[in-house]
Formats: C-alpha cells, structure tokens, sequence
C-alpha cells in the first residue's frame, strides 16, 4: 500500500471500517445490558453532550420512567442504575455520530480535491445511503420497544443489525478493491471455487441473521446445553407455533434449532471450500484469505458453543458477535481474493 495512489482514501475506509466494528460491538453490549430503551428521544444534533449534573441528569430519567420499559420492568431503579444503562447507549448512539462524521468530512475533501473517479464516487453515494440507513433503522429498531410492551422487535433487530453489515462489507470491499486493484492472472482457477464461495457466504450471512433473531427473541437462554437440546436432539418445543412458519422465525426453541443446525452447515462448508481449494494452483494471497476464513470459522464454533453453555453471558455474548463479524469479513477477504491479487 506504501506506492498506492489511493492511500489516503484507503486509510480512510480502513478506519470507516474498524469503527463499524466497534460499533457493532458497543451495540452488542447495550443489548446485552439491557441498555438500549434508555434514551427514549432521537436527535440527530441535539443531546451531543452527555448530563453533567444532577438537574440534567433527572430531565432525561423522568423521560425514561415515563416509558414502558420503566414501568413495567425496572419501575424500582434509583437514577444512579439509570446511569449504567444511560451510558452505554449515549456511546452507542455518539459512536454512530462520530462515523458519520469520519465518512462525510474526508469524503468532502476528497469530492473537492478531485480524488474519485467517476465510478469509485457512486460507490462513495452508495455507503452514504446505507450510513443513513443504518441510522434510520436503529431509531426505528428502538421506537418498537418505547410503545406498549418494552421490547425491541426481533425482526427490526435483525434488520438493524444485518444494515450495519451491509455497510461495513461494502466499505470493506471498496477498500480492497484498491488495495488489490489488478485482475488475478489465475481467474481460470478461481472460477472453480467461486460459486462454493458465493454460497458459503451466503449461509454466513443467513446464520448471522438468525444470530440476530437469537439475540432479539433472547433465544440463547433456552436449552443451555450442547449438542443436545435438553435431553433431545430435536425437541417437540421446536415445532408448537401455529401456524407452522413462525417456528422458525418466532418460537426461541425454534429459532434456536435454526442457529445451531446453521452453524454446522457454515462449517462444512468453510472447510469444503478450504480444502478444495487447497488442491488448486491459488495466488499467495488465496491461500491465506482461505486459511484465516478456516481458522476464524473454528474459533466463532467454539465460541457460540461457549457462549450457549454459560446462558450467554456478557463477555462471551460480545465475543461471540465480535466472532460473527470477523466471520463475514474474512469471508468477504477471500471472495474478493478470488477475482483480485497483490
């Protein structure tokens, strides 16, 4: 990257990049602490700077005891254990403000300093509808769970979530396309494993949007036990919604059994891929995309395994989605591997 004309723009969505990421996993834990219906107001200027005092601090705490979350579920907090969960989502929602921030104000300078081309500055517009995006859908993530009953809506968790994968991959893959700008001298070869690849990458992203319905439905809190589900493989809990759909959508045990058996599927096939590729004459750069994917897999395995156990504890919950999106992004690595090389 030293030589690399683009440097300065690649840095630059680099950074985009690791600060998704952190966002991600800020996110996670205002989840995993309950934190996310603390703030029950969305301005986009406004609230940039946290309470100070005690009189600021009560303005925004007599506005959550006003919601139902308060009411119906932590109607005894006293305002220091409001703080606790204020926090977390103040950093969340501040994190979001900062990247877009970091996105608009370099791409600006860029834009002014003539440094994209004609078809990098679509690509530019498309990561700044799908920031914006992202930033409608957690609002609209959050409003769900400010109405009669204190609870994020799964679906609108999944979708908030997948968003903010969604623009990471394409900021990651822009990235790597300058990174990597010239065309592989072994495309031949990289044609046999792509389709493998674009499926494998497609259950990736299907098991990442049942991991979310798994957070959303707190469906990691049933069946605490491994490989069994209790003392069955599949249990009759698995199928008791009607109509029959929803149990794979809706039900926890449900949505659960999705998850796991997902999981499998991934490392199946991340393996496959890796070992049929390993037979193939790939570039340097193929090989390690496919090895850092294979050991990423293993590792994110063992660590929803873990996390399941232990009724996803914290630390391990925010592992565990941390292990996701590197998942997906060592994932994206070796697609883009694929059709380009150092």
């Amino acid at each position: 990257m030293k030589n690399n004309p683009g440097k300065s723009i690649i840095l630059w969505l680099l950074a985009g990049c690791f600060l998704i990421y952190a966002m991600v996993v800020i996110g996670g834990i205002t989840r995993l602490t309950h934190s996310g219906l603390s703030m029950v107001e969305w301005n986009m200027i406004v609230g940039s700077m946290p309470p100070m005092s005690d009189a600021d601090w009560q303005v925004p705490f007599e506005k959550y005891q006003a919601s139902p979350e308060y009411k119906i579920i932590n109607n005894q907090f006293s305002l220091q254990e409001f703080k606790s969960i204020y926090w977390w989502e103040f950093i969340h929602r501040m994190l979001g403000r900062t990247i877009g921030v970091v996105f608009l104000i370099p791409f600006f300078y860029f834009l002014i300093k003539k440094k994209f081309d004609r078809p990098f500055l679509k690509k530019m517009f498309v990561l700044l509808l799908l920031g914006a995006l992202q930033g409608v859908l957690g609002w609209f993530m959050v409003k769900s769970g400010l109405q009669k009953e204190p609870h994020v809506s799964h679906y609108r968790l999944a979708a908030h979530l997948i968003s903010a994968f969604t623009v990471f991959g394409f900021t990651f893959w822009y990235a790597m396309d300058l990174l990597y700008p010239k065309t592989s001298a072994q495309d031949d070869v990289s044609k046999k494993v792509k389709l493998l690849g674009k499926i494998t990458f497609s259950v990736i992203v299907l098991q990442i949007i049942y991991g979310a319905l798994t957070a959303g439905l707190k469906a990691g809190l049933f069946y605490n036990s491994f490989p069994k589900m209790g003392p069955a493989f599949f249990p009759d809990t698995i199928v008791s919604f009607e109509p029959f759909w929803k149990n794979f959508l809706e039900n926890p045990s449900g949505v659960q059994f999705m998850h796991r058996y997902i999981a499998y599927a991934v490392v199946i096939m991340v393996v496959f891929l890796w070992e049929t590729s390993r037979r193939m004459q790939l570039s340097r750069l193929q090989r390690v995309a496919s090895n850092v994917m294979l050991g990423v897999v293993c590792v994110q395995f063992l660590l929803g395994i873990i996390t399941l156990l232990y009724a996803v504890p914290i630390t391990m919950g925010v592992l565990h989605q941390t292990g996701a999106f590197v998942l997906f992004a060592s994932a994206l690595f070796f697609m883009h591997s694929l059709s380009k090389t150092a």
